[in-house]
């Protein structure tokens, strides 16, 4: 439910979201790419809260033009834990869309 809200309200404010990996509708955590343009890729992912609330936090800031340490950063992560959701925003401030699925 939060992944198609989460592209609903993309496609809603003039951007894209796309389901890149599905994982477990149950268990899976939700890996979030936020692009703009296809550039600057960040990565965010709700961290546990001793309150339960949302925490989403970038594990992935740094700004670089090697996608290829991207994509070996991602298979490590679906190594790990393969009930995981990658999900994919291309819209500025795709931040601002997370902190709204989570209100």
């Amino acid at each position: 439910m939060k992944v198609q809200t989460l592209l609903r309200l993309a496609s809603q404010q003039g951007g894209f979201g796309a389901v890149l990996k599905k994982g477990d509708r149950i268990s899976g955590s939700i890996l979030i790419q936020c692009v703009e343009k296809g550039e600057n890729p960040r990565l965010l992912e709700n961290m546990p809260s001793l309150n339960g609330a949302p925490n989403w936090q970038r594990i992935w800031p740094q700004d670089t033009d090697n996608n290829k340490e991207l994509s070996e950063y991602i298979a490590q992560r679906f190594r790990f834990d393969p009930d995981m959701w990658l999900i994919e925003l291309d819209i500025p401030d795709g931040e601002r869309l997370i902190v709204q699925l989570g209100q």
